[in-house]
């Protein structure tokens, strides 16, 4: 059985094993510009690379300030147990984030041929979110895992959120939040987590977080 480490326990599953690295995304698109977002017309979304979240809009974290990584294609191995059944394999690229403690989180971003492949991708994407407890189970007997669907935002083409919490036979306890957006033919997700359970889960901030996220994406 794998130790504790920092990482949350559905990352330990993947390190097991379950997961098969960011292989699973071709190389990225156009070159991401994490800048300050502006307001663009659909009509040229397709030409320009959508934008990331930033250190600062991310669930305040009590005692640690949040740094955020570089913009880099393929897809954090903290997704991978959860999604990599329905991830493609092009135009995907993440922002991972770390605070000094527990607490990290990452955003991915996909972006796929047309509106309609980007509804089904997100459909797909939300429906493997929904199964991750019970697929952290079938994994694993030293597993236990619950889910909380905290709901639909009002963002562009919509976000819904989750949480799920897993426990471990050697005594871990972790608390995930999962969002799944989308802005036409670009689909989001954004992932925090942290040692605890749904009474840590910083739910009004993450929605708040997942909303910029859609937002902030064209």
């Amino acid at each position: 059985m794998i130790k504790r480490s920092r990482a949350v326990a559905l990352t330990a599953l993947a390190v097991a094993g379950l997961a098969v690295g960011t292989a699973l995304a071709g190389p990225a698109g156009a070159t991401v510009d994490v800048t300050a977002n502006a307001s663009v017309p659909v009509s040229v979304k397709s030409s320009v690379a959508p934008k990331f979240l930033s250190a600062s809009q991310l669930p305040p974290h009590p005692t640690s300030a949040w740094t955020a990584g570089k913009v880099t294609p393929g897809v954090p191995d903290e997704l991978l147990f959860c999604l990599e059944e329905a991830l493609p394999g092009y135009d995907s690229s993440y922002r991972d984030f770390r605070t000094d403690l527990e607490t990290n989180a990452q955003q991915l971003t996909i972006v796929v041929g047309s509106n309609a492949k980007a509804d089904a991708l997100a459909k797909r994407l939300n429906e493997e979110t929904r199964d991750c407890a019970a697929k952290a189970e079938r994994a694993d007997p030293d597993v236990g895992a619950t889910l909380k669907d905290y709901g639909t935002l009002p963002v562009e083409e919509g976000a819904h959120v989750y949480g799920v919490h897993t426990t471990t036979s050697w005594g871990a306890t972790d608390i995930n939040l999962y969002a799944v957006g989308r802005d036409g033919r670009t689909v989001t997700v954004v992932k925090w987590g942290q040692m605890g359970d749904f009474s840590d889960a910083p739910v009004k901030a993450f929605r708040k977080t997942t909303t910029t996220a859609v937002n902030k994406l064209y």
